[in-house]
């Protein structure tokens, strides 16, 4: 799409700022969400190697994106100028000034969706001009900026929706909101367990826009999206500064490993240029062994014990650390964290709810369609059953069954004559690369950090900690099955929360 003019005057004021917060913008942003139009300020839209700043963006589901630059010219200023409109240029009623933007918008969208047009519409926020003062302007300036497309100082709530729905409606449908923001400000795109694009909320967008503190605490539910969130996070903090030294602690090898698979994936889908291995994740065990390398000093295998051993010696190992899922953290390692920590960034991701969290996540993104199941009978039997049953229709990858250490090896046995070389016992100790997670896996509740399976099959639970019995709940995207032959309070626990039948 061509530019309508490109003037002295333009070029003057040209640079893109934030939006300042003046009484018309306010005004638009009010009416834009009582009519459930989506706000998005001062947004970057990454592609490839290249970005472009957008001050304000709104999107009307039916109508396109409308984009707004702000002006702040007088109107003395304006009143004397006559305008000339630049050779070669041609009108458009989808333009004003913002070429480059729509181009680039128009590019990323349709390399990320195949979709081949996007409508996209222009408008200008003209605080210190009203409506009046503009009736006096040169025909000239008129030409160049029409009446419809400025949003004028004195102008009220209705009289601002009605300019923005002045558009004609597209010949085709639109895609659906998450389709179209989820592919341009991709940043906020969170994808679920079924590879369903969802937009981020509103906390978890402050949350990603943030920069980081010398010490947050997030507390977030499994399945709310937040290791997305904070890949993400991650990920716009390094592109704004490409300096930043960040690393990542999981609990275990396997769960560093899929965490960097996840973070591949998110840049590859994201469509930019991002050097996944600029991030590094490891456990906690290999930080405190590079501490214990830079002081000349044995490894130990206890994390507790290096951690006790290295509580008060210095260690400037990256400008931030995040721990995820550090309720899986002993309370020795967290205080080490803290203590290194003390003049960088540390940010503490956990499932519990705190008193002093600097960010909450409420939505779940997969525990509305799940089904839970709580079977009465002997496990060992009824799992086999169940096993059984699912095959017929489902690939052993599908299926997760999580037990007591000693549950597992009895099964694993019984499981060798149903289906032999399909079964695998997961080792959260092990990488990723030395263990086939593609088929049946068999684990314990402190294995199952990071998996992510279709059904889920819970043995053992009076065993469990109740951490532990939330994460191996919401890793399960279709069905729990909640086998049982005793009564304790943590199944009276689930049941309150969770049951859906009773056999």
């Amino acid at each position: 799409m061509k530019s309508l003019f490109s003037l002295n005057i333009f070029k003057k004021h040209q640079k893109s700022l934030k939006a300042p917060e003046s009484i018309i913008l306010k005004k638009l942003k009010s009416a834009s969400l009582k009519n459930n139009l989506l706000v998005y300020e001062n947004i970057t839209i990454y592609h490839h190697a290249e970005t472009i700043f957008i001050p304000l963006l709104i999107l009307d589901s039916v109508r396109g994106v409308y984009l707004f630059e702000h002006k702040d010219w007088l109107y003395d200023d304006l009143k004397n100028a006559k305008l000339e409109k630049a050779s070669k240029q041609e009108p458009s009623y989808e333009t004003l000034a913002f070429e480059k933007s729509h181009t680039f918008m128009q590019r990323k969208f349709s390399e990320m969706t195949h979709i081949s047009h996007l409508p996209i519409y222009n408008y200008v926020i003209m605080e210190h001009l009203n409506s009046d003062q503009y009736e006096h302007l040169d025909p000239s300036f008129q030409g160049l900026m029409p009446y419809e497309r400025i949003m004028f100082n004195n102008l009220s709530q209705d009289e601002i929706i009605k300019k923005i729905k002045n558009i004609p409606l597209p010949k085709e449908p639109l895609p659906n909101v998450n389709t179209i923001i989820g592919n341009i400000v991709v940043q906020y795109a969170i994808l679920d367990n079924k590879s369903y694009l969802n937009m981020a909320t509103k906390e978890q967008q402050k949350f990603i826009d943030s920069p980081f503190l010398s010490f947050e605490l997030l507390s977030s539910p499994t399945g709310s999206g937040k290791t997305t969130s904070l890949l993400l996070k991650v990920m716009l903090q390094k592109l704004r500064n490409p300096n930043l030294k960040i690393i990542i602690i999981k609990p275990t090898a396997l769960s560093c490993d899929l965490l960097k698979r996840k973070l591949v994936n998110i840049i590859n889908r994201a469509q930019i240029e991002f050097d996944a291995t600029e991030i590094e994740i490891i456990t906690p065990l290999e930080l405190l062994g590079r501490h214990l390398k830079k002081l000349n000093r044995a490894p130990l295998d206890d994390e507790i014990d290096a951690s006790k051993n290295l509580i008060h010696k210095e260690f400037n190992v990256a400008d931030v650390i995040i721990g995820d899922d550090s309720d899986m953290f002993s309370n020795e390692f967290k205080y080490y964290l803290k203590h290194i920590q003390h003049g960088a960034n540390l940010l503490l991701v956990r499932s519990n709810k705190l008193l002093n969290e600097t960010y909450t996540f409420n939505r779940n993104f997969v525990k509305e369609s799940k089904k839970v199941l709580f079977v009465k009978a002997n496990p060992y039997a009824k799992a086999l059953q169940i096993i059984s049953s699912l095959l017929e229709f489902h690939m052993p990858k599908d299926i997760l069954v999580v037990s007591s250490a000693l549950s597992r090896e009895k099964l694993s046995e019984d499981l060798e004559h149903y289906i032999k070389d399909s079964v695998v016992l997961l080792d959260n100790s092990l990488k990723l690369i030395d263990q086939d997670i593609e088929k049946l896996l068999l684990a314990t509740y402190s294995d199952t950090n990071t998996i992510e399976a279709k059904f889920v099959i819970l043995m053992d639970i009076c065993f469990a900690s109740l951490i532990e019995l939330e994460y191996a709940y919401n890793i399960c995207s279709d069905s729990v099955y909640i086998l049982h032959d005793d009564e304790c309070k943590k199944l009276m626990s689930l049941r309150s929360d969770f049951e859906d039948n009773k056999n």
